[in-house]
C-alpha cells in the first residue's frame, strides 16, 4: 500500500512538471511565431500579390493567427518531448527553466509588449473609424489580438536588444533538491 501511494505521488509530480513545461512551450511558441509571422507575411504578400493586396486588417490577422499556431505547436512539441522523458529528467528541465533568468526576462518583455500593443493598436486605429469599422466585433478582436502579437514580438526584440547592449539578466543558482527515483 505504501509503495502504491509513493508511485501515485511521483506520477502526479511528473504530470505537474509536464504541465508547467507544456505551458512554457506554448509561451515560447507564441513568442517565436509572433516574431516570425509578420515579416514572413509582409514578404509573402509583397512578392506574390503586390503592394495593393496588403491591408492592415490582414496583417493583424496574420499576426494573431501566427501566434496561435505557434502556441499550439509549441505545446504539442513540448508535450511529446516531456511525455517520453523520465520523471527525473522532466524535473531537471523544469528546475532549469524555472531559474533561467534570461528566459524569464524575455517572457516578461514579451508579455508587457503584448499588453501594451493590445491596448494601443485599437487606440491608434480609432481615428480611422470611418474607413475601418472598429465597432465590428470580428475586426475589433483582430485588432486587439493582432496588436498583442505585434507587441509580443516588439517586447521580445526589446529583450534581445537589451541583451546585445550589455544589459544581461543575472544568473540564478539552482538549488539541489533530492529526487527519489521510482
Amino acid at each position: 500500500m505504501a509503495s502504491e501511494i509513493g508511485s501515485e505521488r511521483l506520477s502526479a509530480t511528473h504530470v505537474a512538471d509536464m504541465e508547467i513545461l507544456v505551458r512554457r512551450g506554448m509561451t515560447k511558441g507564441y513568442e517565436l511565431f509572433s516574431l516570425l509571422t509578420p515579416p514572413a507575411y509582409v514578404a509573402f504578400v509583397l512578392m506574390r500579390k503586390g503592394k495593393g493586396h496588403f491591408t492592415v486588417n490582414r496583417f493583424l490577422r496574420a499576426a494573431w493567427v501566427g501566434g496561435a499556431v505557434g502556441c499550439a505547436g509549441g505545446g504539442v512539441l513540448e508535450y511529446i518531448r516531456s511525455s517520453r522523458a523520465s520523471e527525473v529528467t522532466v524535473r531537471n528541465w523544469r528546475m532549469q527553466h524555472a531559474y533561467d533568468t534570461a528566459s524569464l526576462r524575455a517572457d516578461d518583455h514579451s508579455t508587457i509588449g503584448a499588453i501594451l500593443f493590445a491596448v494601443l493598436t485599437p487606440a491608434i486605429f480609432w481615428k480611422r473609424a470611418s474607413t475601418v469599422n472598429l465597432h465590428d466585433a470580428h475586426f475589433s478582436a483582430t485588432v486587439v489580438l493582432g496588436g498583442a502579437g505585434i507587441g509580443s514580438a516588439i517586447g521580445l526584440l526589446t529583450h534581445y536588444g537589451r541583451t546585445v547592449t550589455g544589459d544581461i539578466a543575472p544568473d540564478a543558482q539552482i538549488p539541489e533538491i533530492p529526487i527519489a527515483s521510482s
